[in-house]
């Protein structure tokens, strides 16, 4: 399991920067709004909840692109890089290297243009491009206004109910996982069966991606971290994906 998905109560891992400002570098700005542009016009938006017309968009990007697989290019990386680069500095680094997997820009050309910015001195004033469209952006408003929701009706039954001794499971990570590395293997009881059933962006290769029930799952935390590191009083609450549990 890589270092990333398991961090919850880690220690020693070094001076925190709790930082207060949104964005610490105006470049970030822009990295955000790119993902966000990406998310408004991604092709799976024509059999999303709500439907868009994303056929009729008259863009260039036509590939998919959610929060997932943000997430997938940040946990996907080396550990040591993980922790030394800042948040948008992670987001810069899967957008890039994305971009270029999909024939976007070559690797060359993404060289070419940083090491011009870095002589210039002009990370954070680059010019933007030429152009627009002002269908692209209604598409985008719209997609921030309405999103994309991954609640379904529920098809099936919930294999759990509430009260019930359940044991996460301990299923290795591919690149991406939703579930916390601190709660593999452990014995939690149910709080919460929602009443729909929730999808993920994409199959994950541990068991999310289609439509599934999803429960509130309480911890002691003494089982997690140990008594000595934990207020007894104290409870922890999970939202669980149906496939990472199974009955005590």
């Amino acid at each position: 399991m890589k270092l990333q998905h398991h961090l919850g109560g880690l220690e020693g891992i070094g001076p925190l920067d709790f930082q207060k400002r949104v964005f610490v570098e105006e470049w970030e700005k822009r990295i955000f709004g790119i993902h966000v542009a990406m998310m408004g016009l991604s092709n799976h938006l024509s059999g999303a909840i709500p439907k868009y017309p994303i056929g009729e968009v008259p863009t260039k990007f036509k590939s998919f692109w959610t929060w997932g697989h943000l997430r997938s290019g940040a946990e996907a990386m080396n550990p040591f890089d993980y922790f030394r680069f800042r948040y948008y500095e992670k987001w810069l680094g899967g957008i890039s290297g994305f971009f270029v997997s999909e024939g976007y820009v070559t690797e060359a050309e993404l060289d070419a243009r940083t090491a011009k910015y870095l002589q210039d001195g002009n990370v954070n004033q680059a010019e933007l491009p030429a152009g627009g469209s002002e269908a692209i952006d209604a598409q985008v408003i719209r997609y921030l206004r309405e999103g994309d929701s991954p609640r379904h009706e529920r098809a099936a039954p919930a294999k759990f109910a509430v009260g019930q001794k359940v044991t996460i499971k301990d299923i290795p990570p591919n690149d991406h996982t939703r579930l916390p590395g601190h709660l593999r293997g452990q014995q939690g009881t149910v709080t919460e069966v929602y009443k729909d059933a929730y999808a993920y962006f994409f199959p994950t290769g541990d068991g999310i991606g289609p439509p599934m029930p999803c429960y509130a799952v309480a911890f002691k935390p003494e089982t997690l971290w140990g008594a000595a590191k934990s207020d007894p009083k104290s409870v922890v609450y999970a939202d669980i994906f149906e496939t990472y549990m199974e009955a005590a």
